[in-house]
């Protein structure tokens, strides 16, 4: 019997593979299974929907019944994955097993959420899909502009739904245990550079310090933080990070650390078991901080990786090699693209001019391992790309 390639997860990650397979082969049969609707659409406009007056809706660009149709897949829609025999090479689902000839994993990566006191801690939302998109999107334009809106976490998704919610017209506050926004991104001048750009939009900071619970009060919402301050809100949305979803490859008895561990032709330690995405941990992006390989939640490295898989996949040996790939985060009042050193490079930020560091070595400031762009200075992000690859 002809099994057919068997991809499990519907985000960017799954499709783009079946998009790439497709490309050379146009045969073999494809199914892809998937616990939401299947619809496509760009993650990351999630995070900055309400500054374009985009609704769930309008953010799909592709629905699911026709990306199937055009892609020639078989959909399993609002199915369940609950077991996966990598010696039968047989999915259990909640409509029935699945038998496959090769298994991709595109699974993805799930909110981090940090237990919190208090009777309204479970109003508290995340949003990592369209669906969590839905309830938040709906929530928030009821209560109508002006609503007060509480963001735990100052990384990248909570700065930019900062920016996107304070300039649609919303009151902000941010609550983050560092001292500056986007720590772990940029270095600290530039963190004070969009401090000062979201401060423009009205946007309130809480650093240094974290949300302990949430009760309801009056018809809202009382956080108290844990530098013993109170504020209010109408809303709060949990930003604090990613965590890549490895229950059913734990399970399956396939080799898990930061995320589902692939070698650098997309293989997990499964045979006829593939993995990309925000799930994956990739040994292509070893550091020496990372010796085993890092997971990427970014956009860029799912293409590539997507192009290596595909070619594997039919039968043509590819190797993933990530080029630089710098970030463009979504602040409009102040944009910036970053570009930060892998783990374990020893070096420091150096200021080029206000608007351009370069992360280099003490001993020789001209290899950049990295870089952050701020405001006009992204314009020359493709011309430090060139640079660093060629010094690095």
């Amino acid at each position: 019997m002809n099994h057919p390639l068997l991809i499990i997860g519907a985000g960017l990650a799954g499709w783009q593979a079946v998009r790439e397979f497709r490309k050379l082969d146009t045969t073999t049969p494809v199914t892809l299974v998937t616990a939401d609707a299947g619809d496509f659409y760009a993650k990351p406009t999630l995070s900055n929907a309400f500054g374009q007056k985009r609704g769930p809706a309008q953010l799909v660009t592709t629905p699911a019944a026709t990306i199937a149709q055009t892609l020639n897949v078989t959909l399993l829609s609002y199915t369940q994955v609950t077991a996966i025999d990598t010696a039968a090479q047989v999915v259990q689902t909640s409509t029935g097993p699945l038998a496959y000839r090769d298994l991709v994993l595109a699974t993805g990566a799930q909110p981090i959420r940090v237990p919190l006191a208090g009777a309204a801690a479970d109003q508290v939302l995340s949003v990592n899909s369209l669906a969590d998109f839905g309830v938040f999107h709906q929530r928030l334009t009821a209560l109508g502009e002006g609503a007060r809106v509480a963001i735990m976490g100052a990384g990248l998704i909570g700065c930019e739904f900062a920016n996107d919610l304070a300039g649609a017209g919303y009151a902000v506050a941010v609550v983050d245990p560092s001292d500056r926004p986007l720590a772990a991104l940029l270095p600290p001048t530039a963190s004070v550079q969009l401090q000062a750009a979201l401060e423009g939009l009205s946007v309130q900071w809480h650093l240094g310090t974290t949300v302990q619970s949430v009760e309801p009060q009056a018809g809202a919402l009382s956080l108290t933080l844990g530098n013993g301050q109170s504020i209010a809100a109408d809303i709060v949305l949990s930003a604090i990070g990613l965590r890549a979803d490895t229950a059913l490859a734990q399970a399956a008895g396939i080799a898990c650390e930061r995320g589902i561990v692939v070698n650098r032709q997309l293989q997990t330690s499964a045979p006829h078991v593939w993995g990309l995405g925000d799930g994956a941990q990739y040994a292509s992006a070893a550091s020496p901080g990372a010796p085993t390989g890092r997971t990427l939640p970014y956009v860029m490295p799912i293409m590539a990786a997507a192009k290596v898989l595909a070619a594997n996949l039919c039968g043509t040996e590819a190797t993933l090699e990530f080029a630089a790939m710098p970030v463009a985060i979504k602040t409009p009042a102040l944009p910036i693209v970053a570009h930060p050193p892998a783990p374990g490079h020893l070096g420091a930020w150096v200021e080029q001019t206000l608007g351009e560091w370069w992360f280099a070595p003490a001993d020789a400031p001209e290899r950049a391992h990295g870089f952050v762009l701020t405001g006009t200075h992204t314009s020359k992000r493709m011309a430090l790309v060139k640079q660093m690859v060629a010094v690095v």
